[in-house]
């Protein structure tokens, strides 16, 4: 008698164990949805960032995740899908990409450059020279040398670009590159140090090899000029 109790039981709560189990996996296919969705949106938002699309932005994910990431730490977007471009066309299109944001970003580092350098000026702490945007008086002819660090220096960058849009032959130093060839190249492709003035030597990528601590005086970044008297700052 209890057995056929038991059975009656249990097809009277059937039917509520079946609703409850399907209302659990609903439950949780909803959830995953509703992460799919978000993390679908988040991409979305940092591709518009950059003025990409969410498949793209997508795409540049899943390429600094796989081999180009480990060859190429720290590129761009433009840059790394650039480079792994399906066509012409696509290598066309991240390429002008790349130059527009890279000119917006030159004119913003430069403007605050430019306004770092009037303070020093207007504070009386530094003398410098506001010829031009890198503080650099064009008084010689000589090449400059430019010290820099890889990591840790966020004045390395707005540095660097003003020496560059100064557009004077300079030997650039990587203090932290440990002699590694190919920390300098890919340190030299995230900054987008123009390759056809490094083929034509008037830029110059180097390992530092101590000549910082030697003629840099301690300071990061530092432009060093050479004149007659040899290398002397120039700015930093």
């Amino acid at each position: 008698m209890k057995l056929k109790f038991s059975l009656f039981t249990l097809l009277l709560l059937s039917p509520l164990i079946q609703a409850t189990e399907q209302t659990t996996v609903n439950n949780s296919l909803a959830v995953a949805d509703q992460l799919q969705q978000s993390q679908v949106s988040k991409t979305a938002e940092q591709g518009q960032q950059w003025g990409l699309s969410g498949e793209e932005y997508q795409r540049y994910r899943q390429l600094m995740g796989g081999p180009r990431g480990t060859q190429s730490p720290g590129l761009d977007p433009f840059t790394a899908l650039g480079i792994e471009a399906r066509s012409d066309a696509e290598r066309k299109k991240y390429a002008e990409q790349w130059v527009k944001q890279e000119f917006a970003r030159t004119e913003k580092e430069l403007r605050f450059q430019r306004e770092v350098d009037a303070a020093w000026l207007r504070l009386g702490v530094l003398p410098v020279s506001m010829g031009n945007a890198a503080g650099i008086a064009h008084d010689t002819g000589g090449r400059l040398a430019l010290f820099v660090k890889a990591k840790g220096c966020g004045q390395c960058d707005a540095r660097l670009a003003a020496v560059l849009a100064d557009n004077r032959p300079v030997d650039i130093y990587l203090v932290d590159s440990k002699g590694s060839d190919s920390l300098l190249r890919d340190w030299a492709r995230a900054h987008r140090i123009p390759a056809d003035r490094v083929r034509s030597r008037q830029i110059t990528l180097n390992h530092d090899g101590g000549r910082w601590m030697k003629f840099g005086s301690g300071l990061m970044p530092v432009v060093l000029q050479q004149g007659e008297k040899g290398w002397t700052v120039a700015a930093f």
